[in-house]
């Protein structure tokens, strides 16, 4: 095995930001150059920010239970990586954003992995809802307000749908393991809490009941689907991120910047 294919292999597996050829202000800029992504960042962190709050005032549960599900690690993902977004995009307006020349600095790569994390979580927290526990016959009211549920479960996705084709740097295939590592995460706080005799706001020895872990066999075949359409996400990610860059090229006249194959490692 070449050195090359060993280092190749390890990104790949640990999935980490390898030094590239993106320069640190193709992080700030949009697709088409002139735009700015404070008008869609700064947005985003507001609408993140008032969901946060609605969310928790509404909340059916104690204070202490509101982070316990999914949905609202996500939400709180979203407001993180729109708030790196939007100081990075910032230090560009004001001239303080260094050159890559020695690497990118670590808050445009902690931008980059959570903006790596974030669209994919966020297509899955809407698919997983609406598509497994809304029809898993065993459906409790996770979001009394209507309107706060489709905030939550849908909305969600569209604001990072936004945000991934708006954006002008790269998605890459390569970082696949960066939202897997995130479920991950979540995956063994769930063990860590059924463990401990955790309980849901209704009393339930679980905090989704699809995964149940007093049914270690069912709830380990509804994990590993589900990491595997999380990776699915990450792919579906990466398309979109290559077909903007396509369209861009094609279409666009402004095209300075650095466009990559997502699918290249």
């Amino acid at each position: 095995m070449t050195q090359w294919t060993w280092r190749h292999n390890a990104s790949c597996c640990i999935g980490h930001l390898r030094k590239g050829d993106e320069p640190s202000e193709l992080f700030a800029r949009s697709w088409r150059g002139r735009v700015s992504p404070l008008f869609w960042r700064l947005p985003i962190l507001f609408w993140a920010l008032a969901v946060i709050g609605w969310s928790g005032a509404g909340f059916w549960g104690p204070p202490e239970m509101f982070f316990l599900y999914m949905t609202h690690w996500g939400l709180i993902l979203i407001l993180v990586e729109s708030l790196f977004g939007v100081a990075v995009t910032t230090m560009k307006h004001c001239g303080t954003l260094p050159d890559a020349t020695f690497g990118l600095p670590w808050y445009v790569k902690t931008y980059w992995v959570l903006y790596n994390i974030t669209i994919p979580v966020a297509f899955l927290i809407t698919i997983f809802y609406w598509g497994v526990l809304k029809t898993s016959g065993r459906m409790v009211n996770y979001a009394p307000n209507p309107v706060l549920d489709v905030m939550l479960h849908g909305v969600n996705s569209l604001v990072m749908l936004v945000e991934l084709v708006a954006s002008a740097h790269p998605s890459r295939l390569v970082h696949i393991m960066q939202p897997l590592y995130f479920a991950l995460a979540y995956l063994l706080f769930s063990v860590g809490y059924y463990t401990a005799g955790g309980l849901d706001p209704w009393g339930n020895p679980f905090i989704y009941p699809v995964i149940d872990w007093s049914k270690p066999n069912q709830t380990m075949v509804v994990v590993t689907l589900t990491a595997l359409f999380l990776a699915l996400m990450h792919i579906l990610t990466v398309g979109i991120a290559s077909l903007r860059d396509v369209i861009s090229r094609k279409y666009i006249k402004d095209s300075t910047g650095v466009y990559n194959d997502g699918f290249k490692a």
